[in-house]
């Protein structure tokens, strides 16, 4: 009885893997009623059955019980316990779906994690590995996470629907993170880019540079995309195309927007002349939405800040996005903590979207999982 009495409770499929990741971190346990239980099909999907079975092997010790029609997950968390390991992620998810939430987690396992993930390295849905290893791990050592053993390597390319994809990712362990003040992103300096291509003419690649430089050059001369054409085994199962840009500040924030082209018999066919001018343009928007971390890592940002010491750490992050919000929620049910948010106009200067300076004292975690050499 006594452990039911901290267990979190909630009810539906969203936000599956922030509840996982908190009540891991947290040490709570959880339990997620009503998944999906009104749909024909009901109960977890192949990828978050996958996501859980990463979680438990990340750990060591955790309990988990889901009823049999899937739509009752009770999760009571074990210790991060990290490691060599090997994980095949659900192909209806990219790999990022996986790694965003190792990201998280990694910094506190008791070993340094070493992971192989296989599956889908770009997609349209989840944030591609290159923008992740892109803007996540430049982040992570803004908190003090940094080191040789920090990476996240592609060895092969994978796109849907058949993956075929293979990356490594490797992170240090840390005891505390570092306080970050982190407030002023400045002006962007340079854009570097990838554009790949897997099992189609490699002149596609050439094609996406092409027309995405037609529009950045107008802004600044600074400008690398690197061409990234995969050969035999290493490009997966599927045909594909796509490209990440990131943009880099004097102060070292980094932005980031991506595109990919539609899987093999699904949706029209994108030429890749279009998908490098949007993708252009979609790093525009990013620029202009602004603040310190681009969109896809303010959880991120927000979770090692509320990780942090006992001391004030502050970001300036552009609007935020609507799982952020329910992130902070979720942060505020695990750690009791709540954040000091405060709305920056920008009458003064011309500098883009409105920005949110988001303030808070860091718990004072400290992984105590991590072996004393």
């Amino acid at each position: 009885a006594a452990g039911e009495a901290h267990c979190l409770s909630y009810t539906g499929c969203n936000f599956l893997r922030q509840r996982l990741v908190l009540a891991t971190l947290s040490g709570r346990p959880l339990k997620i009623r009503k998944i999906r239980a009104k749909e024909e099909d009901p109960g977890l999907r192949d990828f978050e059955a996958s996501f859980i079975r990463l979680i438990d092997k990340v750990t060591n010790g955790s309990r988990i019980e889901i009823n049999q029609t899937g739509t009752t997950l009770y999760y009571q968390p074990g210790l991060l316990y990290g490691g060599s390991l090997e994980h095949d992620c659900s192909p209806s998810r990219g790999i990022g779906y996986y790694l965003e939430s190792l990201l998280c987690l990694a910094p506190f396992m008791k070993h340094p994690l070493k992971i192989i993930l296989r599956g889908v390295t770009n997609d349209q849905v989840d944030p591609s590995v290159d923008v992740l290893k892109a803007t996540a791990l430049p982040l992570l050592k803004k908190f003090g996470i940094d080191g040789e053993s920090l990476e996240i390597k592609i060895n092969r390319r994978g796109m849907p629907p058949k993956g075929g994809g293979e990356i490594l990712f490797s992170c240090p362990v840390r005891k505390v993170l570092q306080p970050v003040q982190f407030t002023d992103p400045g002006k962007i300096k340079r854009i570097r880019g990838t554009a790949y291509s897997v099992r189609v003419s490699p002149q596609m690649a050439n094609r996406m540079v092409e027309s995405a430089r037609g529009i950045l050059n107008k802004f600044l001369p600074d400008i690398y995309i690197y061409t990234d054409h995969m050969k035999g085994v290493n490009s997966g199962k599927s045909p594909g195309f796509g490209m990440c840009l990131t943009a880099e500040t004097i102060n070292g924030t980094i932005l980031s927007a991506e595109l990919a082209s539609n899987p093999q018999g699904q949706g029209a066919a994108v030429l890749p002349e279009e998908l490098g001018q949007n993708c252009a343009k979609l790093l525009l928007e990013e620029i202009y939405r602004g603040g310190c971390v681009d969109s896809t890592n303010q959880s991120l940002a927000l979770l090692l800040m509320t990780l942090g010491q006992r001391d004030v750490s502050k970001v300036l992050l552009g609007p935020l996005s609507p799982y952020t919000i329910e992130f902070l929620r979720h942060l505020r049910s695990f750690f009791q903590i709540m954040f000091k948010i405060e709305t920056k106009t920008t009458e003064e200067e011309h500098t883009g979207g409105e920005k949110v300076l988001m303030t808070c004292v860091g718990i004072g975690f400290c992984n105590l999982s991590k072996t004393m050499r």
